[in-house]
Formats: C-alpha cells, sequence, structure tokens
C-alpha cells in the first residue's frame, strides 16, 4: 500500500462526491426453505481512484454485495433495500438496458472462476476483442493489436499465441488472468475484482496486482477487490470492509484494521492467517536412524535437486526422469511440460511442489495420478510401476491415491447433490450398506464444516468456497494412503483454510497419510509441508526441507518467489 495513493484519495473524498455509494444494501434470496437474507444493511463508499477491499469468510456477503453493485445477482435474488449509486446515479431499479451499458464501460467486472466464464468454444483472442468491440474501442482494423495489448497487461506470457488458443488449452493461472485482460480492456472507472489472484502464483499475482495500481494512479479507476487473502488486503488497499454474515463488522484504513483489529471476528481472521515465520502446523521430528535426511532432499554437493534420497527408508510414491512432452500444432518444436524431473514422496509426509503458472507442477500431478501417461520415465507406488498395473491394480490404486483438485466449479457434477457427490466412491467401490454409506458422508461433511443439510443441495447453490470443501470431503471418503492436492485450499478463506490444513494435519497423524501437495501460496506450503520441490520451466531447480527453503533458500528464482508474498511486511502473507 502506498501512502501518496492514500492521500489523493483522501484529497478526492473532500474534494466531490464518492465514485459509488452503497448505503443500507439489503439482498435476499428465494430459496425452497424460504427467504434466505444474504446481505442486511450495508454502508461502503469508494472513491475515484482508491481500492477498498471487502474481506470475509465464504458465505459472509462479500461476492453477492459486489454483484448486487453491478446488477448480476445469482438467479432468485433480488436487491431487496437500500441504494447504491455510480457517480451520483442510482443504478437500484435500472433497467437491464441501462445496466447493459454500464457494465463493462463504467464498471468492469473480474469473476473468480475462469472455466464458468470463459467461452470453451471461442478463442482467447476472440472473447477478449467482444469486450473491445461491443464498446466501441476497437475496430474490426486495429483490434487484433488491442487484444494483444490488453493481454500483455495481463501479464499473459507470448500474448500473440494465446490469443489463438482455446480456454481449455491454458492452465488454470492463464485462464484467470485472460479473465483480468476482460475485466481490463475498457479501462472501466470502477473495477470489481472478486478473488482476481486467487488462481495465480505469487509473482505473477504481483504483476497483475501492479497493473492495477497502475490503473489506479492514471486513470482514476476504483477497484472494490472480493478477496479473502488478508495480506494482498493489506498491501493493495487503501480501506478494508469486514463482512460476517452478511453484515459490516468493521471498516476502516486497511493497516490499522489489520494491525489492530478490534472486533472479535476481524481478530479471529487475522490469527487464522497463514505466515511464511510460522512453523508447520504439525512439526515433525527427523530422525537420523529412520533415514531421514538432515540436510534437505536432495544433500548433493554438486547443488543438483534432486528429491529421490530423502528418507532412504520407506517411500510411498518415487518418481525418476520424469519427463512430459506436448506437439505444438502449426510449430517444429514440441512443448517441454516436466523436464527430468526426479522426487520422492516418504510415507506419512508432505511433500510440495510450488511454482509459477506452467512450471509443470500440476502435470507432475497428474501424471502421478495416471490422468496423463509420460513421455519417459518411472513412478513407482509402493515399489510398483503404475505403468505396468494389470486392470485389478489400477482399480485398488486409484482407490489408494485420490485427487483434490483446484477447480471446484468444474470438478463437481452440477446435477447431482452434494450427498451423492460424497458418496458416490463409496457407491462405486461398494463400500458397506446405504445407512453406512450416509453415515460417513455426514461424518465427513462435519470434518469439512458443513452441516448436515447440506446432503440434498446441488453445486450450485453453494459458494466457491464451500464447494472446495465438498471436494475435500470426497477425496477423504475411501480412506486414501495418498492425497494429491492440487491447489485444495485456493478458494478457500483464511478460517475455512485453516480448518482445511488443520484437519488435513490431524488426518495424516491419525492414519499415516502422505501427501503431494500442490500450490502457489507459499505461506499454506510453509504450514502443511515437511519437504518442498521448487520447480521453473519444467524442471526442478530446488528441492529442500520446508525449514531450509523458508529460510536458506538458494536458488535465485525461489528466492524471488518469496520476495513476491503479499503482506511479508505486516506478517500477514496469504
Amino acid at each position: 500500500m502506498k501512502d501518496a495513493s492514500a492521500m489523493n484519495v483522501k484529497e478526492m473524498r473532500m474534494d466531490g462526491q464518492p465514485l459509488l455509494q452503497v448505503s443500507g444494501l439489503a439482498v435476499d434470496f428465494a430459496t425452497m426453505d424460504g427467504v434466505v437474507h444474504a446481505v442486511e444493511g450495508v454502508d461502503l463508499e469508494i472513491a475515484p481512484g482508491e481500492t477498498v477491499a471487502i474481506v470475509g469468510e465464504s458465505g459472509s456477503g462479500k461476492s453477492t454485495t459486489a454483484m448486487a453493485v453491478i446488477g448480476l445477482l445469482a438467479s432468485g435474488g433480488r436487491v431487496a433495500g437500500g441504494s447504491i449509486r455510480l457517480d451520483g446515479r442510482e443504478l437500484v431499479g435500472a433497467s437491464e438496458s441501462e445496466l447493459r451499458q454500464i457494465r463493462g464501460r463504467d464498471i468492469g467486472m473480474v469473476p473468480q472462476d475462469p472455466m464458468s466464464n470463459l467461452n470453451p468454444v471461442a478463442k482467447i483472442g476472440t472473447q477478449v476483442a467482444e469486450t473491445l468491440l461491443a464498446h466501441g474501442l476497437a475496430t474490426r482494423g486495429d483490434v487484433k493489436q488491442k487484444v494483444i495489448e490488453a493481454l500483455s497487461a495481463a501479464g499473459l506470457p507470448d500474448p500473440e499465441r494465446r490469443a489463438k488458443q482455446y480456454p481449455h488449452e491454458l492452465s488454470g493461472g492463464l485462464r484467470q488472468r485472460a479473465l483480468i485482460a476482460i475485466g481490463l480492456a475498457c479501462r472501466p472507472r470502477l473495477l470489481i475484482a472478486d478473488e482476481p489472484t486467487s488462481a495465480l502464483d505469487v509473482t505473477v499475482q504481483q504483476t497483475i496486482l501492479d497493473q492495477l495500481d497502475e490503473m489506479t494512479r492514471e486513470l482514476g479507476t476504483a477497484v472494490l477487490l472480493i478477496t479473502h487473502d488478508l495480506g494482498l488486503a493489506a498491501e493493495r488497499a487503501q480501506r478494508v470492509v469486514v463482512m460476517h454474515r452478511g453484515r459490516v463488522v468493521e471498516q476502516g484504513d486497511a493497516r490499522q484494521i489489520l494491525e489492530d483489529p478490534q472486533h472479535p471476528y476481524t481478530q479471529s481472521l487475522v490469527s487464522a492467517a497463514p505466515s511464511i515465520a510460522a512453523a508447520r502446523l504439525q512439526p515433525e521430528v527427523f530422525d537420523a536412524s529412520t533415514g531421514s535426511a538432515t540436510q534437505g532432499l536432495g544433500g548433493a554437493e554438486d547443488g543438483a535437486p534432486r528429491a529421490s534420497d530423502v528418507a532412504a527408508g520407506d517411500h510411498i510414491v518415487e518418481i525418476e526422469g520424469l519427463r512430459k512432452v506436448y506437439p505444438v500444432r502449426g510449430r517444429g518444436d514440441d512443448f517441454v511440460a516436466v523436464d527430468d524431473v526426479s522426487l520422492a514422496i516418504p510415507r506419512g509426509k508432505t511433500v510440495a511442489i510450488v511454482g509459477e503458472s506452467g512450471s509443470g507442477k500440476t502435470t507432475t500431478a497428474r501424471m502421478l495420478l495416471k490422468l496423463i501417461e509420460p513421455t519417459a520415465g518411472t513412478i513407482r507406488f509402493e515399489g510398483h510401476d503404475i505403468a505396468t498395473l494389470d486392470k485389478a491394480q489400477a482399480r485398488e490404486f486409484r482407490q489408494r491415491v485420490q485427487p483434490i483438485f483446484q477447480d471446484p466449479y468444474s470438478s463437481l457434477n452440477p446435477m447431482f447433490t452434494i450427498g451423492r457427490l460424497i458418496g458416490e466412491p463409496l457407491e462405486f467401490y461398494k463400500r458397506g450398506n446405504r445407512a453406512e454409506r450416509r453415515a460417513r458422508v455426514l461424518k465427513l461433511l462435519d470434518d469439512v464444516a458443513l452441516p448436515a443439510s447440506m446432503m440434498q443441495r446441488y453445486p450450485a447453490e453453494l459458494s466457491g468456497g464451500q464447494r472446495q470443501r465438498v471436494a475435500i470431503a470426497r477425496a477423504l471418503a475411501l480412506s486414501p494412503d495418498l492425497i494429491v492436492c492440487d491447489e485444495p485450499v485456493s478458494a478457500l478463506d483464511v478460517l475455512v483454510q485453516d480448518q482445511i490444513l488443520t484437519l488435513l494435519g490431524d488426518l495424516q497423524k491419525e492414519y499415516g497419510l502422505s501427501y503431494l501437495f500442490i500450490s502457489h501460496d507459499l505461506a499454506v506450503v510453509r504450514l502443511i509441508s515437511d519437504y518442498v520441490c521448487v520447480m521453473k520451466d519444467g524442471a526442478l531447480v530446488e528441492a529442500a526441507t520446508s525449514e531450509e527453503i523458508f529460510t536458506n533458500p538458494r536458488d535465485p528464482y525461489t528466492r524471488r518467489l518469496l520476495s513476491s508474498i503479499p503482506g511479508n511486511e505486516l506478517g500477514i502473507a496469504s
């Protein structure tokens, strides 16, 4: 957060009216169980050029408040009371045609979920061009160049190539950046950013947020930032609005609120936020007599990063020389997604893989899950090469190795109830009778802090964080030996994130579970991991114990990742 910027905002607030003024906002949703009062009596203001962050746990009403401002409430929702004024113009009661004129040009939107907000059958460049052409900000003659500029400004590498690709050809982080490019393309006066960087690694997150700051300074664009990341709010917002159960419980200067919170709920948010200075949630004592390494995962004097020598005793997974190459259409060179990666996962431990989007960490995880086949290399589970498993062995393998995917929107069948989603693995593998399966589902819901009433609801009725908890419960259903966690808490607020990480740690301690933990959130990795592998451009650049990585990183790339974490100076880095 920049003091000069904050000073300019204060001057603007004194000299003129707010750009956005929300007064007494109430939002109701009609459900099968009656009317739900999702937002009650919310007041907030945003000055031209100001960044205001709304923080709170899933279901607190922060996203609903933002959607009410832009007139895009979900089905069954309505503004039941209050006022929303944009530059003095009342938006409550405006017609749909009036709102369409405002959306994009006056109010931009960066939604949270890239897969459900990008057209899967249209190229990325086409989708950016539609926005520019619809608002008269480009012509057929210059739209191509302006699309490239928008993609480049949003941090997409090789924007000419990305413009020609479809959403499914991009990683989760790149898809999110494409959404940001669309939201910024028209340079709106107000940008609503709903968890705009939750899918991004810290270095790209920094690039995107720097871009938002630049817009704020140069164009007077205001930003309403919806986030569960307190470090991001502390670093990037002038003011913070804290919401809980549909109400504003505290608001004011960002640093003052996050350094000295007054409301008990705000205090709980701040205390739950992970920090890279924190110790592992459940510290492990490594004993040399058991074969555990004391000099990192590799420990080689030549500095070659290897993860295959750690805990020379018992490994549940051993990966050697793993490589994945994709042919690229229309180009002579192939794309090497994973290049000669070797690592091991000790039984009952957590190995984290960190790196930027496109570093190869998720591709490595998918090869371990047998979702894609490696080009070269070997993956052994319990000493057996998974490439040679017969049908019966593969069926057993899939029960013992379970995934938690990054995107809870596309990984949950929208036609199934929550109870059926969690119980489906139990039914498929014929675990117990109907009553026993129901009891197991109820226990799993309780484990991930969801009420039993969720059993009959559908994914569309849940928040992003709630959907991710369902995905985690489903992964735990079969009591697996190894869980491959691909960004499992990126969609969660800090309170639920803290619960889930503690739960994963408790389950590991009780059942001897092993985890491969894929994440761009280094503060979370610090809390959950015993060992850390750092990947860049498909290769392993550093591998060591978690303590070594965070206290004595050797590779310049690792040091750059650590220095990019927002909120470090406040001890908040989530």
